[in-house]
């Protein structure tokens, strides 16, 4: 079952955010020669831009390593030709694990922005943050995308399944870098 959430559908608006949530990320930059703490709030990502974020569960884990942050670091120009400003990965991880993760990967990610939700709260008031502890990980993020326009949440695609503690599922058919694209391109 594909659950593809249009602010203008008629569904269980309880589950579905129409604008992004005010928020402060924490993240850390190189500097010249060092990394730097600085704060980012949802105005700064947001404010006049056309953005596809994506939420996964976490860094290093295989689906999100292989699959869901490859495709849109590999699909990013091909976004920007769809008018798109930037493409960020939200992940309840912190700067330290979301940078050393983008450095790890071959090839290394460069395009899309790593945004770290450390404390989970960001991915709490997008009512999109469960508890898996079957599998030892705790809270996390469930796999989803969105289009947002000027902080305004347009389109959702969310995996099916989403659950707190009681399955250990993780479907990845939704929320990647092709649906997101097919749906930009027919929506012209």
């Amino acid at each position: 079952m594909i659950l593809a959430v249009n602010k203008t559908m008629n569904e269980e608006k309880e589950n579905i955010m129409d604008k992004i949530p005010e928020h402060k990320f924490k993240c850390r930059f190189q500097h010249q020669t060092f990394m730097i703490w600085k704060d980012v709030s949802t105005d700064d990502m947001f404010k006049d831009k056309k953005v596809v974020i994506f939420g996964l569960p976490g860094a290093f884990t295989p689906t999100c390593s292989s699959k869901h942050l490859p495709e849109y670091e590999e699909k990013y120009e091909l976004f920007k030709e769809q008018g798109i400003d930037d493409i960020y990965c939200i992940s309840v991880n912190d700067a330290f694990v979301m940078n050393a993760w983008g450095s790890s990967l071959v090839p290394k990610v460069e395009k899309v922005f790593l945004c770290p939700d450390g404390d989970g709260k960001f991915t709490d008031k997008m009512k999109m943050l469960i508890d898996k502890p079957k599998v030892g990980f705790g809270l996390r993020s469930w796999r989803y995308s969105a289009l947002v326009n000027n902080g305004v949440i347009e389109k959702m695609f969310i995996e099916s399944g989403k659950n707190n503690e009681s399955a250990d599922e993780d479907p990845y058919e939704v929320s990647g870098a092709t649906i997101m694209l097919d749906y930009l391109k027919d929506n012209k």
